[in-house]
């Protein structure tokens, strides 16, 4: 058999192009053949996620104005519960009343909580009040009250001078300040929210 370089360079040729292309196609099929599968498989999860991100992009513009109007309900939420709070801040309603009391210079002298008041989402709380202190600064003190956030209603408001206390129908007398000027009782109802639970039906409203 003649040598590779004993052979005319038209047969040379012809023999290189053939292993080139044997060489190619054994390339392409135990090599490219396996990238260009994996490469389209690639080229189609892109696809999709570009689909996918493509459908989503409109509401990507609506995120910040939801989160805008999220922001917005849980302050309303928030001021809400300020002014009709849970039920089971009575206690702080008492320690609220006596705190302006104390800012307008004026003296509470009894509590008494009065038969509570269901509605159908809230609770109506009232309480007697006794108090006494100069005019002026009883005065400021309801005032006061009726600027707070949460919501304190007066009913049933009496006046008198410490010289005729009882005509206010205060219970008992004590020993008051140089200062001070009148006794007064009154009905001061505050309201609590009431959480109904799932499936409970709520009470009718009390009717008056």
């Amino acid at each position: 058999m003649a040598k590779f370089s004993e052979l005319s360079a038209t047969i040379q040729l012809l023999i290189l192009v053939i292993v080139a292309v044997a060489l190619s196609g054994a390339a392409y099929w135990f090599v490219y053949k396996d990238m260009d599968a994996a490469n389209r498989a690639l080229r189609a999860q892109v696809k999709a996620k570009q689909d996918e991100n493509a459908a989503l992009r409109p509401y990507a513009d609506k995120k910040a104005d939801m989160e805008r109007k999220i922001a917005t309900l849980k302050d309303q939420l928030e001021q809400m519960r300020r002014i009709v709070p849970d039920e089971k801040e009575a206690p702080q309603f008492m320690e609220m009343v006596q705190a302006e009391a104390r800012k307008a210079g004026i003296e509470v002298r009894r509590y008494t909580a009065k038969p509570t008041a269901q509605r159908e989402f809230y609770s109506e709380v009232p309480f007697d009040l006794e108090l006494d202190g100069p005019y002026y600064s009883i005065l400021r003190f309801f005032e006061n009250v009726a600027h707070l956030d949460r919501i304190v209603n007066v009913t049933g408001l009496k006046m008198a001078s410490l010289r005729k206390a009882s005509d206010s129908g205060v219970k008992k007398q004590y020993q008051y300040a140089p200062s001070e000027t009148v006794a007064v009782t009154c009905v001061t109802t505050t309201f609590f929210s009431r959480e109904i639970a799932p499936g409970v039906t709520a009470a009718a409203p009390v009717k008056r």
